[in-house]
Formats: C-alpha cells, sequence, structure tokens
C-alpha cells in the first residue's frame, strides 16, 4: 500500500511542481494516520527521487497530558528524519480560555502559525501537510454549506508573510487508502487531546458523503471535478 500512495504523492509533486532540487521541507507531524503516511511517503521518496531535498518533521504539542510523542520519535529516528517537538498550551488556550464551541479553526489556525514558526527557525522553505482527497471535498461543502462560498485549499500555496510554500502531497490519495495503509503498518495511535473529536463539522460533512455514496457511487468523483472544473484558485495543473 506504501508503494501505491508514494506513487499517488509523486504524481501529485510533479504535476504541480511541489518540490525543486535543495528544498527543505518541514512535515507537519500531528501523530494521526494522514501526516504518518505524509512522512513515511516523503522519506520513502527521498530515496529515489531525482530532485535533492531534505526533511524534517515537528510537532506542535497541544499541551494535553495524554498526548505522548514517544513513538513518533521512535518512528522518526527510524526512518533517518529529524523531529522537533514544540510544546504548547494549545488547549488551555482553546478549551479553558476562550471556551470554543467550535474550536477547530482556531486550533488549526494557532498550529499552523506555531509550525510555520518553527520550519522559518530552522531553514524551511516549505511546509508540506497531510491532506488527502477526502479533505479537499469535505473543505468544499464545508465552505458552500457554512460561507456560501466554493472554495476549497490548493494543492500548493505561497505564505508571502512568512515566505513560506505549504504543500499537499497526499491531494490525489483517498482516505481509505491512508486506513489500509495505517492497518498494514500498525501506526501507533496518539492518545485522543481534543474534546470536540467526532462531533465537528467535518466529522459531519465526512458522514454526508457516505450517505451520499449510496445513492450516487461516484459523488466523490464528480465533486473533484467540480472542484477542477471551477476555477478554484491553485487547481490548475501549471503548464511544463
Amino acid at each position: 500500500m506504501l508503494q501505491s500512495i508514494v506513487g499517488h504523492a509523486r504524481r501529485a509533486i510533479e504535476d504541480y511542481n511541489m518540490i525543486e532540487d535543495g528544498d527543505k521541507i518541514a512535515i507537519g507531524l500531528s501523530g494521526g494516520k494522514d501526516s504518518l503516511t505524509l512522512l513515511y511517503s516523503l522519506a520513502t521518496l527521498k530515496r529515489f527521487y531525482p530532485k535533492k531535498f531534505d526533511i524534517i518533521a515537528i510537532t506542535v504539542h497541544p499541551g494535553s497530558d495524554t498526548f505522548k510523542t514517544d513513538n513518533l520519535e521512535k518512528i522518526c529516528k527510524e526512518l533517518n528524519v529529524e523531529y522537533i517537538v514544540y510544546h504548547s498550551d494549545l488547549s488551555k488556550i482553546v478549551f479553558d480560555i476562550r471556551k470554543e464551541k467550535n474550536p477547530c479553526s482556531l486550533c488549526a489556525n494557532l498550529r499552523r502559525g506555531i509550525l510555520n514558526s518553527i520550519a522559518v527557525e530552522n531553514n524551511c522553505n516549505k511546509v508540506a501537510l497531510g491532506h488527502h482527497l477526502d479533505d479537499a471535498i469535505e473543505t468544499l461543502l464545508m465552505s458552500m454549506f457554512l460561507n456560501g462560498k466554493i472554495y476549497t485549499f490548493s494543492p500548493v500555496t505561497y505564505l508571502s508573510k512568512s515566505k513560506l510554500t505549504v504543500i499537499r502531497p497526499l491531494i490525489y490519495v483517498y482516505e481509505k487508502d491512508i486506513r489500509a495503509l495505517s492497518r498494514e503498518m500498525n501506526f501507533p495511535i496518539v492518545g485522543k487531546c481534543c474534546p470536540a473529536d467526532g462531533f465537528t463539522k467535518r466529522e459531519y460533512m465526512k458522514d454526508l458523503i457516505q450517505n451520499l455514496r449510496k445513492d450516487i457511487p461516484k459523488v466523490r468523483e464528480n465533486l473533484i471535478g467540480a472542484i477542477k472544473r471551477s476555477n478554484i484558485p491553485g487547481w490548475e495543473i501549471p503548464k511544463k
């Protein structure tokens, strides 16, 4: 399964010119199945890809006692990937101080800000995130239903303020394949640290899509087609 996912990641990387010679890429390693798949994929690709690049893994620790990084450190050591853990107060800020009822957006923004800052401090010019194809579809539906906009994140995004480029190499990978890899490789489970897990708007969209697939089996493929035909910025494959 890893070989297949690496193949999809390589195609996305080449379609969208995600990696160039000399890049130093910070991988956002949350400890979930998506970020672990990204870590293994880039560590594998690095060994034979014609363009030479370096990777480091960065975990933004949320400050929860149940969040353990020992297994992540072990994996990074086995893959010969530099590993950085930044201890934050995210859980305290989001749930105790702000008392957010819908915490995902604030938490994600704070986490990305910390991740980007650490990436810059370590001389990285790119940040890799583990968003996959289903994430793009769910983000599209959330934007349409909740904000009245046709939008989803781009495969590649340049952040002018930090001068970082964000890349999403798993953009051609379905979540079911990531789940299969997680089972096959027995990914370690990082302790649950978010009280909102399983009760988010994204989970609602995930369930909605699964229900739609019962009557419209190709609904995901159709939604991705809609994204590519709707002139959403960043989804046009650059001309070689």
